[in-house]
């Protein structure tokens, strides 16, 4: 394994994550931990890999918006031909909600389920 050097390794991390977010990252140092932004604490290997992810995150959305204008393109004429889209089927009505006990406190309920014959539970008394 190698050894990682901390300060080339928050330089990547804090580059990866302005050009992802925007904003530079409020990074905590504590012995042996990082915590990016009061989130969970990481080691320097995962913010390595934290940074990296940032990074590949950046260069697959930059090559998907590339592609992305061209496909529209070639796609508006289709959509033009294309039938008019059909109206959704209506929903059902929902059932209206019933209320259960009349109105009464649970001390009430279980004062006239037990009839007197028992004692009512711890609470109810």
């Amino acid at each position: 394994m190698s050894k990682l050097d901390k300060d080339q390794v928050v330089a990547e991390f804090t580059a990866a994550y302005k050009a992802k977010f925007g904003k530079a990252p409020q990074l905590e140092q504590k012995p042996g931990w990082f915590s990016v932004d009061g989130d969970k604490n990481i080691r320097l290997a995962e913010l390595a890999e934290l940074g990296a992810s940032y990074s590949a995150d950046k260069a697959t959305t930059q090559s998907t918006a590339k592609a992305k204008p061209a496909a529209e393109k070639k796609a508006a004429p289709a959509k033009a031909s294309a039938k008019p889209a059909k109206k959704p089927a209506a929903k059902p009505a929902k059932a209206a909600k019933t209320k259960s006990g009349n109105g009464q406190s649970a001390a009430d309920i279980w004062a006239a389920r037990l009839d007197d014959k028992q004692r009512q539970p711890r609470g109810y008394r």
